[in-house]
């Protein structure tokens, strides 16, 4: 029996407020999950305005279908990768796009589900796929990586400075048989950091866990074209609002936004610009917008948030 989708929405009203909806326009919402945010923008949303919901996770796209009951007349679901946001907008005919909320972080009921195989605190076979028709899962990863690949990944992925202790120990176990749940995992992720290290700070699987879901859902590849794309759509005044929830997640909607926004990127001993470029965008938030205490309080795995915000120019 499929548990019951449940979701606590990050940073809700500072990501309504954020969006600054205006009628007549067209919203997507990039990673509905439980349709949290989702149901806030459709609230608030016009008569002749339009709402289209992304998520990979049929679960998902079914508990923000019942969510948002009230307003199926103006909402477009899409169980697909938000990648593809440039195809549906043009499918769609949308020229009023008024703006893309993305929150990338996994939702509540992915982790809560033991057999996802998304979380180490739960014994299950590997698997965190958020779309779980996707042919890689994290079985894949572990059992047919080169240990060059699984160092890499765990050390870029995951920022895990013994990431090349722990490919080695995966490697050696799985040549004896094949690692299939994840406390399998986390007994070789344990057996490979000194017990020093693993005396202090998170839990010792947490960021191998964090690396080997990231390469099985490609969640870093699509977040520059995803703002590229939102903001070669988005209507003058549209707004981007992005939430992240780890450095390197940030990092890419920082460097993007950056990049949209400069505009010109001749050499600066140039008299004049030949390039031609103009800025797309400006940014809203130098630096990003935090959960305040309460929301903390509430909801402790909102710690890490961080919203970032731009304007189409």
């Amino acid at each position: 029996m499929t548990k019951e989708f449940s979701h606590v929405s990050v940073l809700l009203y500072e990501c309504i407020e954020a969006l600054n909806i205006r009628d007549g326009y067209t919203y997507v919402d990039c990673t509905a999950g439980g349709g949290g945010h989702s149901l806030e923008i459709a609230k608030r949303m016009g008569k002749n305005s339009r709402l289209i919901c992304f998520d990979r996770d049929k679960n998902a796209i079914e508990a923000a279908t019942k969510r948002l009951s009230d307003y199926l007349d103006r909402v477009t679901f899409i169980n697909d990768n938000f990648r593809s946001i440039d195809k549906v907008i043009k499918d769609l005919g949308i020229t009023n796009l008024g703006g893309v909320l993305a929150d990338l972080g996994c939702s509540s009921h992915q982790f809560d589900t033991p057999e996802r195989g998304f979380s180490y605190m739960h014994d299950a076979p590997l698997d965190m796929r958020m779309d779980t028709d996707s042919p890689l899962s994290a079985y894949e990863v572990v059992n047919n990586y080169s240990e060059y690949d699984l160092k890499r990944i765990i050390f870029e992925y995951g920022e895990e400075r013994f990431a090349p202790r722990i490919a080695q120990a995966i490697c050696k176990k799985r040549e004896i048989s094949p690692i299939k749940t994840t406390f399998e995992l986390t007994d070789i992720i344990k057996g490979a950091i000194p017990a020093a290290a693993r005396a202090d700070g998170p839990h010792p699987s947490k960021r191998t866990f964090q690396a080997i879901r990231i390469e099985v859902n490609g969640e870093l590849d699509a977040i520059s074209p995803l703002i590229t794309d939102a903001a070669n759509n988005m209507a003058e005044g549209g707004r981007i609002a992005i939430i992240s929830f780890h450095s390197l997640e940030d990092r890419i909607v920082k460097q993007s936004f950056k990049s949209l926004a400069q505009g010109c990127t001749c050499p600066k001993d140039f008299p004049i610009c030949i390039c031609g470029n103009k800025p797309k965008i400006k940014e809203l938030t130098k630096k990003p917008i935090l959960p305040s205490e309460g929301e903390l309080e509430a909801n402790p795995r909102s710690r890490s948030a961080k919203l970032r915000i731009a304007e189409k120019v």
